[in-house]
């Protein structure tokens, strides 16, 4: 039982199963069912794998979340996360044991009473390669521009210009940089030097530190951040709004160019991948660029050559 101390993830709190009920927070639960996977046999291996599984649940929702705030739904889209959203590969062996995991875990907590429904009983598990993500064509994301580069016009039908839906998305398509670096940039992330901006992207884990990374970026993307400043007048972070309404402003960038299905940081991430990797730049340079481990890069990069393969191939028979 020392071994379930050995991974202090989480707080201890309950110190009990019957103190265990809707309202917990995800943390307090996982001390005891750490306690349960070792009463049940379960290697140290085994519970270290469960335990990681459900601070990466945490590290997508947060661990302050009520144990029955989680629905099907929402544990779908973590798992869609796992694979598309993250930036680490998710090869199909870590797919199906975190498919594992949840549903071990949420039928734990629905045995024990303390969640009225188990979310996790519906997930399906899969087999056979994961599917590749959406990129945008050239076209596209031409289209997506121009719509972006409207919106910072005045025009009779808006109520000002928005410089921050256009510096949004030419970041993204410029850098491949991922949601949560891109709501943390401070304004001292933004260098200058002869006329050319640089974008340092900064991460307080040390574990975290092969993806600090400089990024050029486009000179036209300087002035449409000089406007931006001018008009939002940020003080410390560059957007100053919620993650969740930058995802908003790609939807919107998206929808207002007619782009099928959404516009995402990972479609995004994906597509910046991908116009690199065609216009001739070295592998190793994008894989520095989407700070990525040489060991996620092997999958990734794969992905990116095959994603390529196909937006040519769509290509030519256009």
């Amino acid at each position: 039982m020392n071994a379930v101390r050995q991974l202090p993830l989480f707080s201890t709190y309950p110190v009990n199963v019957t103190d265990l009920h809707s309202k917990s927070r995800l943390r307090d639960a996982v001390p005891l069912f750490q306690s349960y996977l070792f009463h049940e046999g379960k290697s140290e291996n085994t519970v270290k794998a469960f335990t990681g599984d459900l601070q990466l649940l945490a590290e997508w929702g947060g661990d302050d979340v009520r144990l029955g705030s989680y629905t099907t739904s929402k544990l779908n889209e973590f798992m869609h996360w796992l694979e598309y959203g993250r930036g680490v590969p998710c090869s199909r062996k870590s797919y199906a044991r975190r498919v594992t995991t949840l549903k071990v875990f949420f039928k734990w907590l629905h045995n024990l009473a303390a969640i009225p429904v188990d979310p996790a009983n519906a997930i399906l598990q899969r087999s056979g390669p994961a599917p590749l993500a959406e990129i945008l064509s050239p076209d596209e994301i031409n289209d997506a521009l121009e719509y972006a580069v409207s919106l910072r016009r005045i025009r009779l039908n808006a109520p000002k210009p928005d410089a921050r839906p256009e510096l949004l998305f030419r970041l993204l398509v410029d850098t491949g940089i991922k949601k949560g670096e891109t709501a943390l940039l401070a304004l001292d992330s933004v260098i200058i030097e002869d006329d050319h901006p640089y974008l340092i992207v900064r991460h307080k884990s040390p574990r975290d530190i092969y993806k600090e990374r400089l990024i050029a970026l486009d000179p036209a993307w300087l002035p449409v951040y000089d406007a931006y400043l001018a008009q939002y007048r940020p003080t410390s972070l560059i957007f100053n709004c919620t993650p969740r309404n930058l995802e908003y402003i790609l939807e919107d960038v998206g929808r207002g160019a007619g782009i099928e299905n959404k516009v995402s940081f990972e479609r995004m991430r994906w597509t910046c991948a991908v116009r690199d990797y065609r216009r001739g730049d070295d592998p190793e340079a994008i894989r520095e660029k989407l700070g990525l481990s040489k060991i996620s890069w092997q999958e990734t990069f794969s992905k990116i050559k095959r994603l390529t393969e196909l937006q040519i191939e769509h290509e030519q028979e256009g």
